[in-house]
């Protein structure tokens, strides 16, 4: 790609697909609702005020200022990052993944305080924590990220 902001496009995109089904759970169920549509997964409506599996929800309300700060940090590093290398294309992709899901998630704190989680996979009575589209683009792009890391000599950035 010629220009870093094209990269831009596709933080973009998954931002949009994330607001737009977490738009549809909101309007189609009411907090703790559940639909089980295999013997394995779930579409619910759930609120994490935390971070990955919950991680500082019961905090008592001042992770939220926390999560939008390291969210907005992240953000400009990564922006950065793409600036200086948009023609690495497996890295910047994998940046722009994690990008447009740390604002997907960013917008949900913003918004409401929590973040919209819906996609609930399970076994037996054991369930995975519910998740969302930016939880897999920031999943999806961590794992490109560790791909290109172990496919380079020294796997550095600068």
């Amino acid at each position: 790609m010629r220009d870093w902001r094209l990269w831009l496009f596709y933080s973009a995109a998954i931002i949009a697909l994330d607001q737009l089904t977490k738009h549809w759970v909101v309007q189609a169920f009411s907090y703790g609702d559940s639909l089980p549509l295999t013997s394995y997964f779930n579409l619910v409506r759930a609120h994490n005020s935390g971070a990955a599996f919950s991680f500082l929800a019961g905090a008592g309300g001042w992770q939220r200022l926390f999560f939008i700060t390291v969210a907005s940090i992240a953000a400009a590093v990564i922006l950065n990052l793409l600036r200086k290398h948009h023609r690495e294309t497996l890295f910047s992709l994998a940046l722009s993944l994690v990008l447009g899901g740390a604002l997907g998630n960013l917008i949900d704190r913003i918004r409401w305080g929590y973040v919209v989680d819906f996609l609930d996979f399970f076994y037996s009575s054991t369930h995975w924590p519910a998740f969302n589209v930016a939880d897999m683009a920031i999943t999806g792009g961590v794992m490109l990220l560790i791909m290109d890391g172990l496919r380079k000599p020294g796997g550095k950035k600068a």
